[in-house]
């Protein structure tokens, strides 16, 4: 039996997640600030063929470094399974990870990061030009804010260098992937303190929701 316990968002940044057990001939490799996501997307859908396996969420910090960790983990994966899908976006790789992906022949997600592709990467891209001053947070980041933010900046150290990093920001917008109120005030106080306007968005899972689906129907067993 699989593993489908959420993980705990604290050990993605470090350690990342994988199912035991029983696997399926697909494998899901993923950022691990998505598994709760998608976890929560194969338990909706009985997306039993297909396995999940993240690397931590803390790349996001080192993005240089998500390509190699990818081409890696395939290597170390590929011959368990007929097939893996990547679950990225660009991610701040440069196009470096798709280059990758189609040198492997595998497919990844569409998009330049994982706001566009919450939001839906056609609907994202419409308003960018008009966001160029909007700092985004998904709910991983919400839970996640002094791991991925406040401490890599420095800021819990040195507060006073608040304006230096947000200043040209005007708001924090929280893409919402769940309604979880608690999560909404975490994301508010956020916002206060980088000293932005608030902006909620119910966006759900966006594109990922979509991508994962074709995958699943397409490989999906007789």
């Amino acid at each position: 039996m699989q593993n489908s316990t959420p993980p705990d968002d604290a050990s993605l940044t470090t350690q990342g997640y994988s199912e035991q057990g029983r696997s399926g001939s697909i494998l899901l490799l993923a950022c691990g600030a998505l598994a709760r996501e998608i976890l929560d997307l194969k338990k909706r859908n009985g997306w039993d063929h297909m396995a999940l396996t993240c690397l931590p969420a803390i790349l996001h910090i080192h993005p240089e470094k998500i390509t190699q960790a990818v081409e890696e983990a395939v290597a170390k994966h590929r011959e368990h399974y007929d097939q893996i899908f990547v679950v990225y976006a660009d991610c701040g790789t440069g196009g470096l990870l798709q280059k990758a992906c189609d040198r492997l022949g595998i497919e990844m997600v569409k998009g330049p990061h994982c706001y566009s592709f919450f939001e839906g990467n056609d609907v994202f891209a419409d308003h960018q030009e008009d966001e160029t001053t909007a700092f985004y947070l998904t709910d991983f980041l919400a839970r996640q804010f002094d791991a991925f933010v406040w401490k890599p900046l420095g800021l819990d150290r040195h507060p006073e260098l608040r304006d230096m990093y947000f200043g040209n920001y005007t708001k924090l917008v929280y893409q919402a992937q769940t309604d979880d109120p608690n999560l909404t005030e975490r994301a508010k106080e956020c916002a206060e303190r980088m000293g932005l306007t608030f902006e909620r968005r119910l966006t759900g899972y966006g594109d990922l929701a979509s991508t994962l689906s074709e995958w699943a129907t397409r490989t999906a067993p007789n």
